[in-house]
Parts: C-alpha cells; structure tokens; sequence
C-alpha cells in the first residue's frame, strides 16, 4: 500500500444525510442567482462552454491588455 493510499479516509455519506445528487427547490434561492443557474444550463445544453486551460487562456489575454 502506497503512502497516498494509507492515508485516504472514507466516511459513509449516510452520516451527513446527503445524497450523491443534491438536490434543493429553486424557488428558495435569490431570483438572480436562478436566472444565473437557468442561463448556465442553456449554455451548457447548446454546447456554448469551454475547458478550464481555455478560460484562464482568456483571461490572462484580457489581463495582460490592461
């Protein structure tokens, strides 16, 4: 057994009572952030999203134009 590998922990997740797909009514959370959830998942469905590397590409672009 590696170091890594004697080192992991792993605890039930019924102790916390959560499940693997948490899920919660949009309707308690602040409008905007549901319309930003909303958005998200239209970008995501047309294909409209890119990789981490590609978004700090971008942004470094951006911050090093100032």
């Amino acid at each position: 057994m590696s170091k890594k590998e004697n080192k992991k922990l792993e605890e039930p997740i019924e102790i916390y009572e959560v499940s693997h797909k948490s899920e919660f009514p949009l309707k308690d959370l602040n409008p905007v952030l549901v319309q930003l959830i909303e958005k998200s998942k239209k970008n995501h469905e047309l294909g409209d999203v890119f990789s981490h590397e590609k978004a700090m590409e971008i942004y470094k672009e951006k911050m090093s134009s100032k």
